[in-house]
């Protein structure tokens, strides 16, 4: 058969293939005393609350499960509307809300809605790959700016500005980041936004780890700068619904239009199921659930990122979100006798039973020297993870 260009220009998720190998080795290992443990997948452990938990039940015994309009429930917007301003102080109406079928389905929708074949994206080099993919799929071109740990691998208003060309149609950020779990500063983030309000482009930010900052000089909202942000959050990581598909973008005014008639095209609705679930996500009860697991989250950081350091994988920056480690494997690597991330995730696989992902996905620059560890994982599981390589590296 012959396929599309467009689909060929689509790398593949490595992170998806490193985790077919460990599924593939966990089976071996199944009946052993030294079972896989899985660090490498962005992934909480915790599921959906109880309360969210029943209100997707009580949807299915209704009946409640025919579509809903295309921009979502206009519960569930009113919902997140109300969360922004007691979460985050921001006032977001909720007619500028959009939900989604994931933020997966956010980004595509915004890349869609904005991006003309031939436009060029400023992103940072490490991110998220498939953002990258986002943009190319709209028949876009990522740019990929090299950034480093004194940036907090984050881009800066002078990259922005320096980086700007002819085609350059805006930005595209995540903060916090994946696979860093570092955010931009405030402050620096306005006067990104500036350059590029300025030069009459667009912000796309993804804020899908926002509900899970650690330090209060981070966690504020990008929708903070105005109206003209188009922002995409997720009920994946706070909220602990990652297969329940289902996300939201918060766009300007003149746009939601535009992504409504895009949406009814291309998805129809989100799960129905899923967003009469997601109104019980912000009863006190629940809210008070995620709270107490986002500071387990901080905890595990806390213990996981110094005890990776007295392994010799040094992490240059400290996350103030999310659950990621972007660690330093050069020397680890020289240790067992590897080279390079790619060969240092499987060594560690095969030997200490311990799958983690390398930097292969997420840019050229540098990133055959990183890995990333989630720690979207119980503390006894990584515990035992830092035991085993303990062994391994000394």
């Amino acid at each position: 058969m012959q396929f599309s260009t467009r689909a060929e220009r689509i790398d593949p998720f490595y992170v998806m293939e490193v985790a077919k190998a460990a599924q593939a080795k966990a089976q071996e290992l199944a009946n052993t005393d030294s079972p896989m443990i899985f660090l490498n997948i962005g992934e909480p452990d915790f599921t959906a609350p109880p309360l969210v938990q029943e209100a997707a039940a009580r949807a299915i015994h209704n009946g409640t499960t025919q579509y809903t309009p295309a921009l979502g429930l206009p519960e569930l917007r009113e919902r997140i509307s109300a969360w922004y301003a007691q979460r985050f102080g921001v006032e977001v109406p909720a007619r500028r809300i959009v939900i989604t079928a994931g933020a997966s389905a956010a980004l595509q929708l915004a890349c869609l809605a904005t991006i003309n074949a031939g436009d060029e994206i400023l992103m940072p080099d490490p991110s998220y790959p498939c953002n990258r993919h986002f943009v190319s799929a709209a028949e876009g071109t990522a740019v990929m700016v090299p950034t480093t740990a004194a940036e907090r691998y984050q881009l800066s208003a002078d990259k922005v500005q320096a980086h700007w060309g002819d085609k350059t149609r805006g930005v595209l950020l995540a903060s916090p980041s994946n696979p860093t779990g570092t955010s931009i500063a405030p402050d620096e983030l306005a006067r990104i936004h500036d350059v590029v309000r300025a030069k009459g482009g667009l912000t796309i930010i993804d804020e899908i780890y926002l509900g899970l900052s650690h330090d209060e000089a981070f966690g504020h909202s990008a929708l903070a700068l105005g109206e003209d942000i188009i922002s995409i959050n997720s009920f994946s990581k706070y909220f602990n619904m990652t297969g329940w598909r289902l996300g939201w973008m918060v766009v300007p005014e003149a746009m939601v239009p535009v992504v409504e008639r895009v949406a009814q095209n291309l998805f129809i609705c989100a799960s129905t199921i899923a967003q009469h679930a997601a109104l019980a996500c912000f009863e006190p009860e629940s809210i008070a659930e995620y709270e107490r697991r986002r500071a387990e989250f901080k905890a595990r950081r806390d213990y996981f990122i110094p005890a990776l350091e007295a392994l010799g994988l040094p992490v240059p920056v400290k996350p103030d979100g999310a659950f990621y480690a972007w660690a330093d494997c050069r020397g680890a690597a020289d240790k067992l006798g590897v080279k390079g991330s790619w060969d240092f995730a499987y060594a560690l696989m095969d030997r200490a039973h311990l799958a983690i992902t390398p930097g292969r996905d997420f840019g050229s620059y540098e990133t055959a020297d990183f890995v990333r560890f989630s720690t979207a994982n119980s503390m006894a599981q990584l515990q035992e993870a830092v035991a085993r390589m303990r062994k391994l590296l000394g």
